[in-house]
Formats: C-alpha cells, structure tokens, sequence
C-alpha cells in the first residue's frame, strides 16, 4: 500500500487526479489564493493592512464579503475609480460576495483625504442625481464584466450578483447622542489627529471643520454595520483611505474582537504623477454623457508606452502568459501600440459595452481613417454624431437650390468674414466630411456633401468641427 505521504505526493504532481479527486471546494480555493498572489505580483493590490498576506491569501480560499465605497460627490465616476471597481470584479470572479457602498450621507460630511480645502455643501437633489449616476456606472461595468469577460472554469458555476447600497440606510435610524456615546467612545482622539488628511489640512490656512474631522469615524461605522450584517470582513480602498480603513479596523477590532482586512489600490496616475480624478481636473468620466465612448477610447490608446506597460499590468483580465505576451509585443515593437490597443478595446467594452466600442472605433475611423474616413462617416446615425462630436459648433440650416459651400461656411459661422473664408477654402482649410474642398463656388450636392443621417460634418483646420444639420 502507498503511505499517505506518497499518496500527497503524488496528488500534487498530478494535474489529473488533483482536478478529480480533490474536492471542488478545495480546487476553487486553490485558485482564490493564487489569483489574489498575482494580483499583488501585478501591483493591483498595492497593500494589505494589517500587512498580514498570508493571513489573508488564507482567509480568500473561502468565500468572503468585500466592500468598496463611493462617496456620489460628483454624477460619474472617473477612471481614477476603476481600479478599485477592477478589483471588486477579481474578487468576484474568485467567488466573493461584493457590495458597493454609495456614500449618500457621508458625502454630506466630506472626506479630507487628497483635499486642501473643504467641499462645498450639497444639495439633497443633487445628491440624488449622483447616487443615480454611480449606481448606473456600477451596474453598467458588473453587467459588461459578466456578458463579455466572465468565463466559468467550469459549467453551471456562476457570479455572486452585485449588492449596491446606500449608507443612508443605517444612519436614518441613528441619533447624534446615541451614536456618540455607542461609538463615537471607541475612537481616541491622539490617534484620530495623526492621519494624514487631518495633518495635512491642520498645516493649511483653512485647517478643519469637526465635520470633516469626524468623517473617519462613519467610514469606521459603515465597515462595522456592514460586518454586522454581512460579516464583510474585507474593504478595498485607494492608498489615500489607509488612515480611514484603519479606523473601520480599529473599530471592529474593539467591538467585536475580530480582525478586519483593508486591501489598498494605489491611485491612477499619469506619468507626471498626478492622479486622474475630478479634484486634479483631468478626469475621463464613465458616464458616456460626459467622456463619450470615442474619448475614452482614445484616452488609453493614447498612453505613452512605460503608461501602457503599467495599466495593462492594471486593468487587464489577461492570464500571466497572455500578459508577458502583450508586454514583450510592446517593448520589442512599441509603434505597433500593443498594449494601448488591447487597453482601449477591452476598458472600452468593459465601460461602454459592445455599442460603446463599435461607436468608439467608428469614430477613430472617422477622425484618423484617411481615405476611408468619408465611409465610415456616412454609416454614422444623428445621435452618433452627437456624441461623437459633443463638443463641435452645431447649426441648423435650411436647404436651398444653388447653395454654395461659400454660402454655407457663412450661414454655418464657419468663418469671420467672407474674405477669409474665401482664401481659406481656396488654400484647402475647410474639410466636408472629412473630405478636402478648395472651390468656394462649387454647389452643395446631396448626396456628395449630405449624408444619409441628413447632416454635414464641416472642418476648419484640423480640429474646428461644426455640425450642419440639413431641415427637411
């Protein structure tokens, strides 16, 4: 008979057997713990506080709850947030249970962190509308996730869904003096002073009101109520909330003797170092309203190369061979743009889903497609159009026999005045859809200068865009 050490043994160098005989339980938590190793070999997970890895690689081999919150401070969210929303995705594609915190009462405190001054008050309507907005991003990328990324390593085996709350929910229920003298006495205030986004604010000429002061303590309540209620022992957070998620900690620690786990994203930044958010000013918005499919789009195929090289590391849900593949593609031979590409696809699907990325490409067409550019344009639909070209100039004309492209630069404003136009369009500076003219007297023909949405697209230059809209 074999020992039941070589019978160990040989399970493990066994792909075969260990995939038949182990229990399923056991193979799924085998790949919890590798994937969450990965995630920290890719820097998804900058760290774990406390920094107990192992600890934690051991408690994710079974089910857990893992939280992030979002304070709806703004109608979108950014890309300086999807970081966090990628690894709320890989913890539920290792078989966690996810919830999704929208701060609506906390937002009427405001978080410190990353800000040197205090946030305007908001008004309860507009928070509402940017608790609609967040929770639309939210549901929007999970579903895309789950319609084109998800693969089950095995049949029938599915997604735990997303739970999206508000943290208005237990506050409506709780008193200033009740939950003062139930919580508000289990956090010290020396330590409370030593945070960061408390130090930083002190040392400025605004310094800090008790609100602001205070908003770590409801971070801490929301990680409790949530353990509470769904033994979430897990919080995801950017590397600037460590002085908060260390509060949540402390505090569940003290009531209820337990150890809770915060797993840090670092922020989003460009290569200069400054972070993508709507405090830097230099957000890309979720919300196809405020960055369309196209910008986005261009945003990542845009990346310089050491960029790409780290997003792809980031925000791609390629296996590791797959990954060195794209990097070693992109060092070997950085202007085929490897890693932007797969970058622009794949975020671009993962946001805007399969007709975000078709309008995304189509408008790439129209813009750096050359030749071909006039084609892909006559396929564009008016609301297309609209959001293609969001921000161009925007007229209605009414059509009339004998319209030259003259008359049409003036009553579209396209020019100052009718000397300039002339000697610009005669020099090849006016484009109709995207096609060059250089004749200002030649007449506006149908189905040449007209497309089939019953719009001209007009350029002046290289980036001067007005949209003509033709009335029947």
């Amino acid at each position: 008979m074999y020992s039941t050490k070589l019978l160990v043994s040989f399970l493990k160098t066994s792909r075969f057997l260990r995939r038949s005989l182990l229990p399923a339980y056991r193979l799924r938590n085998y790949s919890s713990k590798q994937a969450f190793k990965q995630l920290l070999q890719r820097a998804v997970i900058q760290e774990v506080f406390p920094p107990e890895n192992e600890k934690v690689a051991d408690l994710l081999a079974s089910k857990q709850c893992v939280y992030c919150g979002f304070d709806p401070t703004a109608d979108s969210l950014h890309v300086g947030n999807l970081l966090a929303i990628m690894l709320m995705l890989h913890m539920q594609r290792m078989g966690h249970d996810v919830i999704a915190v929208i701060g609506d009462s906390t937002a009427q405190i405001g978080d410190p962190s990353g800000r040197l001054t205090e946030r305007d008050k908001m008004a309860e309507d507009v928070i509402e509308k940017n608790v609609a907005g967040l929770r639309y991003n939210l549901e929007t990328v999970f579903e895309n996730h789950a319609a084109h990324f998800w693969k089950p390593s095995k049949p029938g085996k599915t997604l735990s869904p997303l739970r999206i709350v508000r943290n208005s929910d237990w506050y409506l229920g709780h008193d200033v003096v009740g939950f003062l003298g139930t919580i508000g006495r289990n956090f010290r205030l020396g330590k409370m002073m030593t945070r960061t986004s408390v130090q930083q604010r002190l040392n400025s000429s605004e310094g800090i009101s008790f609100a602001e002061f205070s908003y770590q303590v409801f971070q801490a309540y929301d990680w409790l109520h949530l353990y509470d209620q769904y033994k979430c022992r897990f919080q995801i957070g950017g590397g600037d909330q460590l002085g908060n998620i260390d509060s949540g900690h402390d505090l569940i620690r003290r009531t209820r003797s337990d150890v809770a786990y915060g797993i840090l994203v670092p922020l989003v930044t460009a290569e200069t170092g400054d972070k993508y958010g709507k405090s830097a000013g230099n957000a890309v918005w979720l919300d196809p309203r405020k960055t369309s499919p196209y910008e986005f789009y261009q945003f990542f195929l845009r990346l310089k190369d050491a960029e790409a090289v780290q997003f792809a590391k980031l925000f791609l849900f390629a296996d590791q061979h797959e990954l060195d593949n794209i990097i070693e593609t992109q060092m070997r031979t950085p202007e085929k743009r490897a890693a932007q590409k797969r970058l622009a696809e794949d975020l671009t699907l993962l946001v805007h889903g399969e007709r975000g990325l078709e309008l995304a490409k189509r408008a790439s067409a129209v813009l750096f497609g050359g030749t071909s550019a006039n084609e892909a344009l006559q396929r564009l639909r008016e609301e297309e159009l609209h959001l293609i070209f969001g921000d161009a100039a925007f007229v209605e004309l009414q059509p009339e026999a004998g319209t030259t492209i003259l008359d049409m630069a003036m009553k579209a404003r396209l020019f100052p005045t009718t000397e300039d136009a002339v000697r610009i369009i005669t020099a090849g500076g006016l484009y109709i859809n995207q096609s060059r003219v250089s004749v200002p007297s030649h007449a506006i023909v149908p189905d040449v200068h007209v497309l089939p949405s019953n719009y001209t697209l007009a350029r002046v230059g290289k980036k001067n865009y007005c949209l003509i809209k033709w009335r029947v």
